[in-house]
């Protein structure tokens, strides 16, 4: 059993989202950045006490205005508090970084923290001029909202074209104190990333140094957001940030040991939650893909294979088609530049309704097609491979292809053009 599953496993699945550890209030409210008033599009948290603070961003060499200003403002490790809005991405504008230090202000003000201790993100159109009046105007109702379970109202206001809000909270024991982590998320097309998520911040009452933190964070990020693509497009603003308040009352954490592996094990817990449900509702998806390489020559090699299979077109529109076409899980592997002798390969599809195995030793067997079609029908799939050449393994999260992430994806803009005819 993995050791998130296992860290799972120990925990128990709680309310609150980003709420739910000790210490976090969140707001979210329609302020006017997205023109459907039904909307929620700007999201706050804050924390009672400065907490120990980490972040980890696109490796997109276009990168939001946002993350620059984040990065500056985590250089020490510590943050209070998070703005984010969801319409405008704040991306290849000359006067981006400008904005984003000013939301930066807008929020300190409000919340009564330091403008550096602020965590600020931006979600929507690439190369729209960001106008900062709605912020200003709603800040202190947004701020007036703080709520200690306003976690969910937070969730909603990051979202774009996501289709349900994406948050999870567990209480689990850490050396024998009970610690509480909450996350929210928003992503479902533009979905690929590389050293950072979509937009995914994570809050904890552990304590723990702000190096540890980020140490702990380091090592989660490859098994985890770095493993889940929906359409190979590395976005531009992506961000995963975490928040410790330190108010569980554990021990310290500041160096290596037991505590700090189960502090890391909850965090890729919580992450791999969160990676799924981004992967379940990538655009136009009708259904939730797991590649899960095992018997690979090491771990690396076995997320090479995992993250090539996942991404590949062919394979996820045959899973849309629910067609046992293994031939092209063995052609990602064979393009994926993973160590491996295919010759060893077995590949199984796996759901609820079965599992038939489509290809042993790298060779094709008979299989009832029928069969196989029933488990394919299922809303959840498992991409099974063994690679019989090692002890390494991974996970890989991603949808199928439909027609409709091609119809989603052509009309992202049509809300902001119609604005923009207007005048």
């Amino acid at each position: 059993m993995a050791k998130f599953e296992l860290a799972l496993k120990k925990s128990r699945v709680i309310s609150g989202g980003v709420t739910a550890p000790k210490g976090f209030q969140a707001a979210g409210i329609h302020s006017g950045m997205r023109r459907n008033k039904s909307k929620r599009d700007l999201a706050m948290l804050r924390c009672d006490v400065r907490c120990a603070a980490a972040g980890v961003y696109t490796q997109n060499l276009v990168k939001g205005a946002s993350i620059a200003v984040t990065r500056r403002n985590l250089a020490d490790g510590y943050a209070q508090g998070l703005i984010c809005n969801s319409g405008n991405a704040n991306t290849c504008n000359a006067d981006g970084e400008q904005k984003a230090e000013e939301m930066c202000r807008i929020a300190a003000r409000v919340m009564k923290i330091a403008p550096e201790d602020v965590i600020v993100a931006s979600t929507g159109v690439i190369g729209q001029v960001m106008n900062l009046s709605p912020i200003e105007q709603s800040a202190e109702a947004l701020a007036a909202q703080l709520r200690y379970d306003g976690g969910s109202d937070a969730a909603d206001a990051i979202l774009t074209t996501d289709r349900y809000r994406k948050e999870i909270a567990f209480v689990c024991d850490l050396c024998g104190t009970k610690v509480r982590f909450g996350a929210m998320a928003k992503g479902s097309g533009m979905v690929h990333p590389n050293m950072a998520t979509i937009l995914c911040f994570i809050t904890t009452d552990a304590a723990i140094t702000p190096d540890m933190l980020r140490q702990s964070l380091a090592k989660v990020v490859p098994e985890t957001f770095n493993m889940v693509s929906v359409d190979g497009d590395t976005s531009t603003n992506d961000t995963a940030a975490v928040m410790a308040s330190g108010l569980a009352g554990n021990p310290l954490i500041d160096c290596e040991g037991e505590a700090f592996d189960r502090f890391t094990e909850a965090l890729k817990a919580i992450c791999t939650t969160i990676c799924r449900e981004l992967a379940r509702d990538g655009e136009g998806s009708t259904r939730l893909l797991t590649c899960s390489v095992h018997g690979a020559v090491d771990d690396e090699n076995a997320r090479v294979i995992a993250k090539s299979v996942i991404c590949s077109s062919l394979v996820k529109a045959a899973m849309f088609g629910s067609d046992a076409n293994w031939g092209r899980v063995l052609c990602a592997i064979g393009y994926s530049g993973a160590k491996c002798d295919i010759s060893q390969m077995e590949v199984s599809f796996v759901s609820e309704r079965g599992r038939v195995i489509v290809c042993r030793n790298g060779a094709g067997v008979t299989f009832d097609e029928e069969r196989a079609k029933a488990i394919l029908l299922a809303d959840e799939i498992l991409i099974d491979i063994s690679c019989g050449s090692g002890d390494g393994s991974a996970q890989a999260y991603g949808c199928d292809l439909t027609y409709d992430y091609v119809r989603i994806s052509g009309d992202y803009r049509a809300e902001q053009l119609r604005d923009i005819l207007k005048k």
